[in-house]
């Protein structure tokens, strides 16, 4: 919603993009000390973190998208009458689709991270907590296993999002074949 507001006008952009790159550059990573002590332990930390780390690629993704679609789509697309809705419906959101989703497989990985780290240092269950128990009882293998837990686990999350990219972005043509 906020790139949305700061890619569609420049009134958005001055409001939203400099507090989101302030916060951008903001190791989110070390923010998990103060997310434990205002949010406890649990599960709520630990979506926070990982909202906020996907957050950032998306965001930065989908505004270059939507600054990046053809000046000359949008001028025909005016010729033909659409108004501002029908011009973000019809042509801005469709021409940005691309660079979010790559925002979106870019955050999947975030968001993989942040987890890991959050379930290593806040967790009393689940893969990290099972692979700090086995750091502390020297057991490398279970940790080898945990590590291509998350890879596999990633690499799924992945594949998924490469199908809603496929499915949504079917109007382009693949890279080399005749249009």
């Amino acid at each position: 919603a906020l790139a949305l507001v700061a890619g569609l006008s420049r009134l958005g952009e001055d409001i939203v993009d400099a507090p989101m790159q302030m916060l951008r550059t903001l190791p989110f990573l070390a923010l998990v000390p103060l997310f434990i002590l205002w949010f406890g332990i649990g599960e709520v930390p630990k979506v926070a973190l990982v909202a906020l780390g996907s957050a950032f690629p998306v965001y930065l993704n989908l505004f270059a998208g939507l600054r990046g679609v053809d000046p000359r789509l949008i001028e025909a697309a005016r010729v033909f009458g659409l108004r501002r809705a029908g011009l973000i419906r019809r042509v801005m959101l469709p021409g940005a689709l691309p660079s979010l989703l790559v925002g979106l497989r870019y955050a999947l990985g975030v968001s993989w991270l942040s987890l890991v780290v959050a379930e290593q240092i806040n967790a009393t269950a689940g893969i990290g907590h099972l692979i700090n128990d086995a750091r502390d009882f020297l057991r490398t293998d279970v940790i080898v296993v945990g590590l291509l837990v998350y890879a596999l686990l990633g690499l799924g999350a992945d594949a998924l999002v490469r199908a809603l990219e496929r499915r949504a972005l079917r109007w382009r043509a693949a890279p080399g074949s005749a249009t």
